[in-house]
């Protein structure tokens, strides 16, 4: 049996911020990439358990954020930029995770909540607005390959639950901000909802290794969440501090791999 583990870093428990946590040379990112690794490998863990043979873990975050000397050793890594969709997924795979997901931009209760970047407003396909792990799920679910389970933050785990109610979801963290950040510039979103309630890491990945067992064992009877075509992308910015005003990009496709991988190409509002 064969396992895709989609991984982001926002989402993982003990991970409080973006400004100390995100990038190469912030001062706790080293921190941050064993944080998310530990609990990818007590993902992989609970695959096993439930009779995974092949499992493919890939570095979803931005900058990269998993430590691959670290990284269970029945893995294999995908990792290193430029990467983009379909992030190695195909129709192979039995099932897939995601690991450390945080919910979509302007998100109520979410913590370092965003979509792709903290400049984006919002990201709607045929007029539902999704975030990265709606994507992810899509991409998934164009292979036929089903998202089982997400862990992450309690708001991404209600974000899935909206789009498949029976999928396993393991909330290791809780976002403490109430009210989505609407006007708020790109550079404010990055800070906007930096409070939450974290589970202790030992604590969540144990909750991990559960919920994987239990979401590979259930992968029959979780569906995969798709849209028909033909498909309308919208993509909304935030206004910069320096001045520069929110825009729109909007592409359309009857397929629905491409329509993810298209270039946007945002043209400023104006009204």
């Amino acid at each position: 049996m064969k396992v895709y583990i989609m991984t982001d870093q926002e989402g993982v428990a003990g991970v409080t911020n973006w400004i100390d946590f995100g990038a190469p040379g912030k001062r706790y990112y080293e921190v941050a990439r064993e944080l998310l690794t530990a609990e990818v490998n007590a993902a992989i863990e609970g695959a096993l358990e439930a009779g995974a043979t092949e499992i493919l873990v890939v570095d979803g975050h931005g900058h990269g954020s998993i430590n691959p000397q670290l990284l269970h050793r029945e893995a294999r890594l995908m990792t290193g930029r430029p990467m983009g969709y379909p992030f190695g997924c195909d129709e192979s795979f039995d099932c897939a995770l995601m690991i450390g997901q945080h919910a979509k931009s302007n998100t109520d209760g979410g913590h370092l909540c965003h979509t792709g970047s903290f400049a984006i407003d919002d990201l709607s396909i045929n007029g539902l607005s999704l975030g990265e792990a709606g994507c992810n799920m899509l991409m998934c679910a164009y292979f036929g390959v089903p998202m089982v389970m997400l862990s992450g933050d309690k708001a991404a785990c209600e974000e899935v639950r909206a789009l498949v109610p029976n999928i396993e979801t393991a909330a290791v963290k809780e976002g403490l901000k109430r009210g989505p950040a609407v006007g708020v510039t790109a550079e404010a979103n990055a800070v906007f909802n930096g409070s939450a309630i974290h589970l202790h890491p030992i604590k969540a990945r144990e909750l991990i290794r559960q919920t994987a067992r239990r979401a590979v064992q259930r992968r029959r009877e979780i569906k995969p969440f798709w849209l028909e075509p033909p498909y309308e992308l919208v993509s909304k910015t935030r206004a910069k501090e320096d001045g520069t005003p929110p825009a729109i990009a909007v592409v359309h496709s009857d397929d629905l791999l491409e329509l993810l991988k298209m270039p946007r190409r945002y043209q400023p509002i104006t009204d």
